[in-house]
C-alpha cells in the first residue's frame, strides 16, 4: 500500500505541474481527491491491513492528502494569475498610439485687447458698466448735448428702429446712465458694441467696439486726463510712446481734443502707416460739458470731469498691425497667429 501511495502522489504531482488551465486542474483534483477518487479508494483498503499497521498507514495517507491539497492550491493560484495577466494583455488600451493632433483654441484678438484695456483701468480704480445696445434718442444724442440738426443724428449715419429708438452709435450712453444713478465721485468705463451706417474698409465697419471712460469729481482738470492717457499709451505701446492733444469738437465735451500716440510702426520717424507724420490717432477726449453734467443732476459749479472714448478695433489694429476687415472675417489662418 505504501508503494501505491507513493506512486499516486508522484503521478498526481506531475499531472498538477502539467495542467494547462483551471478546468483541467479541477478534473485532476476530482479524480484523485474526490469521493470516488484514487486516494479515497486507498483509504477504503485500510480495513484489509493488520490492525497494528492501520494507524501508521492512515497517518501517511493524511500527510499525502494535505501535501496534494497544498500543491493544488498553489497551482490554482498560479493559473489564476496567468489567466488575469493574459486577459489584461488582450484587453488593454495602448494609450501611446498616435492620435490626430487637436488644436487648442485661444482668445480672439479683440477679446484679448478688450481684457487688457479693462484690466488697466480697473487697476486705477475704475468700475466697468454696461448699457443697452438698443437705445433711445435721448440717451444717444439729447442727453449728450447733441443738437437736433447735428449730422450724427441723420438717418444716413445712424440705424433707427423708430423715430426715437435706435441702435446706439456710441457707448457714451453708458456714461449718462451711470451719472443718473451714481453721484460723484465717479470713475467708470463702458465697453460694448456700437453701430453706424459705414461702408466696410480697412478702418470702418457698420458694427464695431468702443470703450468709453468717465471721471467726475471735484477739481478734475485736463492735466488729470493727460496723465491717465499718457499712462494708457505707454502701457499698450511701450514706455517710449508719447501723446499729443489736438483741439477738436464733440458736443458732450468742452474743451475737446483728439489724442495721437507715437506711431508704433516707425516710433515717430514717419512711415506709410502714419502717412509720414510719426503719429497715429487713438481716441477722442475732453472735459465733460456743463450741460451734460446739469442734465444728469450734477452741479457743474461743484464738480468737473473728463471723458474719453476709443475704438477697441482701432487699438487692436494698431497693436497687431492689421486692418478691421481681418479682425471680423474669422479667417482661421489669421486667428491662429494669436495662440
Amino acid at each position: 500500500m505504501e508503494e501505491q501511495l507513493n506512486k499516486l502522489v508522484s503521478d498526481c504531482t506531475a499531472q498538477i505541474s502539467s495542467a494547462a488551465n483551471r478546468k483541467e486542474l479541477s478534473d485532476i483534483k476530482v479524480r484523485v481527491l474526490g469521493k470516488s477518487g484514487e486516494l479515497t479508494a486507498l483509504l477504503r483498503n485500510l480495513k484489509d491491513l493488520p490492525s497494528e499497521e492501520r494507524p501508521e498507514a492512515g497517518k501517511h495517507m493524511n500527510i499525502a492528502r494535505a501535501a496534494l491539497e497544498e500543491k493544488f492550491a498553489e497551482k490554482f493560484a498560479s493559473l489564476r494569475e496567468e489567466e488575469v495577466a493574459a486577459r489584461l494583455a488582450s484587453e488593454k488600451i495602448d494609450i501611446t498610439i498616435d492620435k490626430p493632433k487637436r488644436d487648442i483654441g485661444c482668445l480672439h484678438p479683440l477679446s484679448s485687447v478688450r481684457n487688457r484695456i479693462i484690466d488697466f483701468f480697473v487697476s486705477l480704480g475704475f468700475i466697468v458698466t454696461d448699457s443697452p445696445e438698443i437705445e433711445t434718442d435721448y440717451y444717444n444724442f439729447e442727453a449728450l448735448n447733441t443738437p437736433a440738426d447735428h449730422p450724427a443724428r441723420d438717418v444716413q449715419d445712424t440705424f433707427y428702429i423708430t423715430d426715437h429708438i435706435l441702435l446706439r452709435s456710441q457707448t457714451s450712453t453708458g456714461q449718462i446712465r451711470t451719472m443718473e444713478k451714481i453721484k460723484p465721485p465717479i470713475k467708470m468705463i463702458s465697453p460694448g458694441r456700437v453701430y453706424r451706417s459705414d461702408d466696410i474698409d480697412a478702418t470702418h465697419s457698420p458694427m464695431f467696439h468702443q470703450i468709453e471712460g468717465l471721471v467726475v469729481d471735484k477739481n478734475i482738470t485736463m492735466c488729470d486726463l493727460k496723465g491717465i492717457l499718457d499712462m494708457f499709451a505707454q502701457y499698450f505701446f511701450g514706455e517710449q510712446c508719447k501723446t499729443r492733444f489736438r483741439p477738436s469738437y464733440f458736443p458732450f465735451t468742452e474743451p475737446s481734443v483728439e489724442v495721437d500716440a507715437t506711431c508704433n510702426h516707425c516710433h515717430g520717424s514717419g512711415c506709410r502707416v502714419c502717412k509720414g507724420t510719426g503719429w497715429i490717432e487713438i481716441l477722442g477726449a475732453g472735459m465733460v460739458n456743463r450741460n451734460v453734467l446739469s442734465g444728469c443732476g450734477i452741479d457743474p459749479d461743484e464738480y468737473t470731469g473728463f471723458a474719453f472714448g476709443m475704438g477697441l478695433d482701432r487699438i487692436t489694429n494698431i497693436i497687431h498691425k492689421t486692418d478691421m476687415r481681418a479682425v471680423f472675417e474669422n479667417d482661421i489662418r489669421f486667428l491662429k497667429q494669436f495662440k
